[in-house]
């Protein structure tokens, strides 16, 4: 009988992938995470340009993930109104913080989905990406967790690459797989929050 308490986290994403449509769910500890490492898989595997372009009234974590990520940052030149999600153009990449419901995915799309209190979902914390790449996928869960190989211990892996520490907690994964399990099928988008304008301040010019 396996006592391995990160299998929580896999059944969560199942039922994250038969909930949204989407064929891989990759959980992370937030959605600022989902979208660095989506960025980071969008740099080393194929990237066409140095900028990522973003509207200028989103959370301030965004164009820092983009920056951290390898990328400049680029704001639109007009104010774009958007609901529930957007794009960081020109890449398949959308920050869906404000958006969970059933059914919402599009192919070849990377949707970086956020479980926090004050989302749809409401857990404590957490997010995901949730996407159709094959390849990316088996990247993507490496890098989350430290460039690790799950299942095998640290002397017994090979790394390959630098990763991150940013997997979601098994106890994140119950409590969502609970919540999910009654959440409704349909969930209008959150509103936007009272965003500043990021292309403003002096740490983004």
């Amino acid at each position: 009988m396996s006592r391995n308490p990160h299998h929580v986290t896999r059944e969560f994403e199942a039922a994250l992938c038969e909930y949204t449509g989407a064929k891989y769910a990759v959980t992370t500890n937030s959605c600022t995470m989902a979208l660095l490492l989506a960025c980071a898989w969008q740099k080393r595997n194929g990237a066409y340009t140095s900028y990522i372009k973003i509207p200028r009234r989103t959370y301030i974590s965004v164009p820092m993930l983009i920056k951290q990520s390898g990328f400049d940052v680029e704001f639109w030149p007009k104010e774009i109104i958007w609901g529930g999600r957007y794009q960081l153009a020109p890449y398949p990449i959308y920050d869906c913080a404000r958006r969970f419901t059933s059914g919402m995915y599009a192919p070849g799309q990377f949707q970086c989905v956020s479980f926090h209190a004050s989302k749809i979902l409401g857990l404590e914390q957490g997010g995901a990406i949730l996407h159709d790449n094959l390849q990316a996928d088996a990247w993507l869960r490496k890098a989350r967790f430290d460039g690790r190989t799950e299942g095998v211990a640290p002397k017994d892996d090979k790394f390959t690459f630098i990763g991150w520490h940013c997997y979601m907690n098994p106890s994140t994964a119950a409590q969502g797989l609970l919540k999910l399990h009654s959440l409704p099928a349909d969930n209008a988008d959150l509103p936007n929050d009272d965003y500043p304008d990021l292309s403003q301040m002096e740490i983004f010019k």
